[in-house]
This record gives C-alpha cells, sequence and structure tokens, in this order.
C-alpha cells in the first residue's frame, strides 16, 4: 500500500487481503493495551491470589463462542477458494456464525428473538461485504 497523496491510496492488490486483518489486529492491540492499563493490577491480583478461573462464569457460551470463532477462521478460507476473489467466503461463512452466536447469547429462544438474529445475520455481514468489497475494493478471504 502507497500513499501519493492523502486522498489517493494505491494497493497492490497480490496484498490487498491484509489490509482489513492488519486492522482488525491494531484495534484489538489498542484494546488489550488500554485494557491492561485500566485493570491490569486487578488481573494481576486475580491471577496471583489462587484460583484465576472466573467463578460463576457461563461455560457453554464461553467454550461455544471459541469453538464458533475457530470454526469460522477455519472455514472461511476453505469457502473463499470455491469463490475466489469475491470475498464470498467471508460472506457466507459469517452469516451462520452470526445466527449461531447470537442464538448461543439468547436468554430466550422465541420466534421473535430468532428472527430478528436471523436478520441481522443477513443484514450485518451484506452491509460490510458490500462496503469492503464493492466499494472499497479490498480483498475478503
Amino acid at each position: 500500500m502507497s500513499f501519493d497523496s492523502p486522498f489517493h491510496v494505491t494497493v497492490d492488490f497480490s496484498s490487498s487481503h491484509l489490509i482489513f486483518p492488519t486492522i482488525i489486529a491494531v484495534i484489538l492491540g489498542i484494546l488489550f493495551i488500554s485494557i491492561l492499563i485500566t485493570r491490569g493490577s486487578t488481573i494481576l491480583a486475580t491471577v496471583t491470589n489462587g484460583t484465576w478461573w472466573p467463578a460463576g462464569i457461563d461455560h457453554v457460551r464461553f467454550f461455544g463462542t471459541l469453538a464458533l470463532t475457530v470454526v469460522y477462521f477455519l472455514a472461511m478460507p476453505s469457502v473463499g477458494d470455491l469463490f475466489p476473489n469475491t470475498g464470498l467466503g467471508f460472506y457466507l461463512c459469517s452469516i451462520p456464525y452470526l445466527f449461531a452466536l447470537s442464538t448461543l447469547f439468547l436468554h430466550e429462544r422465541s420466534r421473535r428473538t430468532l428472527t430478528i438474529a436471523g436478520a441481522n445475520a443477513l443484514i450485518a455481514p451484506s452491509v460490510v461485504w458490500y462496503i469492503l468489497s464493492e466499494l472499497f475494493n479490498i480483498s475478503l478471504p
């Protein structure tokens, strides 16, 4: 990526798929550092004072989230290889991921809440895919 002027950015297609993960990694790094700055002493005290596993944690949601996220990231390149250079790997994997994640965290699974979770699972990835892939021409997996 090169910046010829403040309003013109040139992106090499062979590395364009690295832009979005780099942005997310930087944001996550900043958030991690801010958590360490604001809560580091509390975290350190908890870890050093005996049991470090949080009491009362919802194990199903915690491990379910971890498992869904791992499956999501592992499936994305495989699905993306079926539709190269379209971003459909991201799009087609994000819809079931968001629906499953939303369903996992619902306290009440009624027709209304499942409909809202389904609509969110369709609308959010569609908007993100359109903005990144079509408007900014960023290559997605």
